[in-house]
């Protein structure tokens, strides 16, 4: 019996294919368009650098300046501190590729690398200021108000993430020298004789490769999204919603609910229409973005499943962001006064083009910070031990 409830969902799936073969080809081209007009173009040049800056030793070289920083921080290896800051510039699933990554090569312990996919798993800010508060808000200030509360909220779960697991002695063999991090990053380039052109290459296959698995993913839950709308079951559902909060929440707001559990696109959308009031709006949307959806869900469970990585620590990783970022984004909502103008305005931009120009900017930002943080730990662990 069990056998048969696995497979029902997939049968059901297809019979409605059959019966609404033009539904099924228009929210399909709605995911494609998707994936091809704004995650491939603002994705894969991140992916890319980020396979080679590892291919190179850069994470290597950023373990050894940062170990000081980040153990007490988050009880994870300075080299997490590359995979952090890739999440925050390039967004989702880039951690949960990393963090698989560096698990598989034996750089993090099983409860690192679970701790570390807790709260790597987030929209990067060319989404939140170009697709969301550009896009769909029509406000690009409010990127603002978003982006703080998803990343404060995010760094929240990490703290609390640093108590998940037993207690491991560790003993570093590293001396936090700016000598000895060169050192570590020239001995991984010599190890990897390939020529660039050879590694070019290599990180270019392994990056569409990752991204045509993210652009299926997002294809099947957009056709999935609009068959539920097709069907009387969405709507069933936003119904009980709405009569579980005695109307406050209404139809069209448990509708965006709905889509936002399972695609955080189109629930970000959806949750703009639904709800009249911007702090609704802003507080879903942050909910959302914090979530996830099963999209995303679905992505990091193909990546972990090639590891001994749990999946339950990035599910209660997830329902944390998710309440924290709620509550963030109406506080900072209430306090934070807007700006009238941002250094960088959509115009006749395309989205991606936008977005990848927030993604650009954060990304040199992040850099500079991890560097000025390497130079200040050394300088603290080596006045520590005098």
């Amino acid at each position: 019996m069990s056998a048969f409830f696995k497979v029902f969902p997939f049968l059901l799936l297809i019979s409605v294919m059959f019966i609404y073969p033009q539904e099924v080809l228009s929210s399909a081209s709605v995911g494609i368009n998707l994936w091809a007009n704004y995650v491939l173009p603002a994705l894969l040049p991140f992916f890319i650098i980020s396979d080679l800056l590892m291919k190179q030793g850069f994470i290597h070289f950023l373990g050894v300046m940062l170990e000081p920083l980040m153990r007490p921080l988050f009880r994870l290896p300075g080299k997490a501190s590359f995979i952090i800051a890739m999440t925050h510039t390039s967004g989702i699933p880039i951690g949960a590729i990393l963090t698989c990554k560096m698990r598989q090569a034996g750089e993090l312990t099983k409860y690192e690398g679970e701790r570390l996919l807790a709260f790597t798993s987030n929209p990067s800010p060319g989404f939140m200021f170009g697709a969301v508060a550009s896009g769909m808000l029509g406000n690009p200030a409010l990127g603002i108000i978003i982006a703080g509360s998803v990343y404060i909220a995010n760094i929240i779960v990490g703290l609390l993430f640093r108590f998940y697991g037993p207690h491991e002695s560790h003993q570093s063999k590293y001396s936090f020298s700016l000598h000895q991090a060169w050192r570590e990053m020239e001995a991984i380039q010599k190890k990897n004789k390939k020529p660039l052109g050879d590694m070019l290459a290599e990180a270019i296959r392994e990056s569409l490769s990752t991204m045509l698995l993210v652009g299926g993913f997002i294809v099947l839950f957009s056709v999935i999204t609009h068959m539920l709308n097709v069907l009387p079951i969405a709507s069933k559902l936003a119904h009980g919603i709405s009569l579980l909060t005695s109307g406050k929440i209404p139809p069209t707001g448990g509708n965006a609910l709905i889509q936002g559990f399972l695609e955080t696109t189109l629930g970000c959308k959806a949750a703009v229409s639904g709800f009249s009031s911007l702090h609704l709006q802003i507080g879903v949307i942050a909910f959302m973005l914090g979530w996830g959806g099963l999209s995303v869900f679905a992505q990091v469970a193909s990546f972990t499943s090639s590891t001994d990585l749990r999946f339950l620590p990035f599910v209660l990783g997830r329902i944390l962001h998710a309440f924290l970022a709620i509550v963030f984004s109406q506080i900072l909502l209430y306090w934070t006064v807007l700006p009238t103008m941002l250094p960088i305005r959509l115009g006749n931009l395309p989205l991606w083009l936008y977005s990848l120009q927030w993604s650009t900017v954060y990304f040199a930002f992040l850099l500079l910070l991890l560097v000025v943080c390497a130079l200040f730990s050394m300088f603290w662990f080596q006045s520590s031990r005098r």
